[in-house]
């Protein structure tokens, strides 16, 4: 019997061992030779991004803001005037309207508002806002008076547009309550009818 031996064929067309266990066994080599600098490269890279980044990270973690990211965020708010009111829920604006401690604006046109609003809401639609985005003297709303706004629920833009446009007016506690008049009546909340 003739023993199987690897012997390199110059003379192949391949150019490659006849018994092909030798290039699987390079291959094989080759692949994880491969697989761990690419897994060196990767440990490398990392602690390089750890060391250079270092104090940042650990700020982060800490829950610190940088300066940069407060002086980007405050030029970038008051250039564009994209300061944007904080949304508010049912139950705060409930606490808020019962105690008196806030001003409740009504965003919807004229028909919405006297078909149904919150008891003791200001109309201020949107077109009258985009003129005109102040309070009547006899409301006695002052510029840090905390403002909510609301309009027909979280499919609704008016109630956000009119607090950005208060913001922009310079009131400078504005919120938007998205559930709006149909969260706050199915609530059972008191409602009022009529023009004012």
């Amino acid at each position: 019997m003739v023993e199987a031996r690897e012997q390199w064929n110059p003379g192949s067309t391949t150019g490659a061992w006849e018994d092909g266990d030798i290039v699987n066994t390079m291959l094989k080599r080759n692949w994880l030779g491969t697989l761990a600098e690419i897994c060196l490269i990767v440990i490398i890279s990392a602690s390089a991004g750890l060391a250079w980044n270092w104090t940042l990270l650990t700020g982060a973690w800490r829950g610190e803001v940088t300066q940069q990211a407060v002086a980007v965020a405050a030029e970038s708010a008051t250039a564009t005037g994209d300061a944007l009111p904080m949304p508010i829920g049912l139950m705060q604006v409930k606490e808020l309207h019962d105690a008196k401690e806030a001003v409740i604006v009504d965003a919807r046109n004229a028909a919405s508002f006297a078909e149904g609003h919150i008891a003791g809401a200001i109309i201020m639609p949107v077109e009258e806002a985009r003129r005109n985005p102040s309070f009547p003297s006899d409301a006695q709303v002052t510029k840090d008076s905390t403002i909510i706004a609301y309009c027909n629920g979280y499919s609704c833009p008016d109630s956000m547009e009119v607090a950005k446009l208060l913001m922009q007016a310079g009131y400078s506690s504005v919120y938007v309550y998205e559930g709006g008049f149909p969260e706050w009546r199915d609530a059972g909340y008191a409602i009022a009818k009529g023009a004012k």
